[in-house]
């Protein structure tokens, strides 16, 4: 590789892929976290073992028929030979980890089953409560959302928009 080689500002639409440092999660991600990617790679660029730091810059915990939302942003890239660039990119892949919500779904039909056959026996003499309540139960349990995290270690693909060599500064 020369000099040169080396030195070149990734152009745009370069792919990198590197493992998140740091777990993130919806449940407690705030806007402004920081985030940086090691290892960060790119067979079309020439990059190997450089560093990408960005921030948290979108969350949405789940809720009640809302899924959870997580968006960062990558602004520098750092190379091993200590070359800085501003950078724009967007996160195109992530690993993400999302808790199933069968049991939830299960316990929701139960638990709706048993106040369905309560209030319908006592209240309208039925014995159909049961079930009217465990469909109302799985559908109110079936529309809850979980939050999800990116575990550390995970990998992250980018895809850089822009970028820009930084200057270095005299210490």
């Amino acid at each position: 590789m020369t000099i040169a080689t080396a030195l070149a500002t990734p152009p745009p639409g370069t792919e990198l892929s590197g493992q998140i440092d740091q777990s993130v999660s919806t449940k407690t991600a705030v806007v402004g976290q920081a985030v940086t990617l090691s290892n960060v790679t790119s067979a079309g660029a020439n990059i190997h073992d450089a560093k990408l730091y960005g921030t948290v810059t979108h969350v949405v915990r789940a809720g009640q028929g809302r899924p959870a939302q997580l968006r960062i942003s990558v602004t520098r890239l750092t190379l091993p030979s200590g070359a800085t660039y501003s950078v724009r990119g967007v996160v195109t892949g992530i690993q993400k980890v999302t808790k199933s919500n069968a049991l939830k779904e299960v316990g929701g039909a139960l638990a709706g089953m048993i106040v369905g056959n309560i209030i319908g026996k006592t209240v309208f003499h039925t014995s159909v409560g049961g079930l009217a309540g465990a469909a109302g139960g799985y559908l109110l349990a079936k529309n809850s959302r979980e939050n999800m995290t990116v575990p550390a270690g995970s990998t992250v693909t980018v895809k850089l928009v822009q970028a820009r060599r930084q200057a270095s500064r005299p210490y």
